[in-house]
């Protein structure tokens, strides 16, 4: 059980983990924009400001994903 632990441990840190990590993330922007077109038909400045800081962290977010991505990809000669 320890052995299945340590791998399922090791999936955050791998390069199909930070694709997932990526798609879960790009996922939930579809949410924040849905957001963001409810509160701009209601004309609600507080939920809209809320969807604008949202879809920062989200883009602040996929580019430190991008960036961890990268650093796997230094060991590998094929990605440069």
């Amino acid at each position: 059980m320890s052995k299945a632990l340590s791998k399922a441990k090791g999936f955050k840190k791998s390069k199909s983990g930070t694709y997932l990590s990526m798609a879960g993330t790009a996922f939930g922007a579809l949410g924040v924009l849905k957001q963001a077109r409810k509160a701009r038909s209601e004309h609600d400045t507080l939920r809209l400001l809320d969807a604008a800081v949202s879809a920062a962290a989200i883009v602040t977010g996929l580019a430190i994903l991008y960036r961890e991505l990268k650093r796997l990809g230094d060991d590998d000669v094929l990605l440069g």
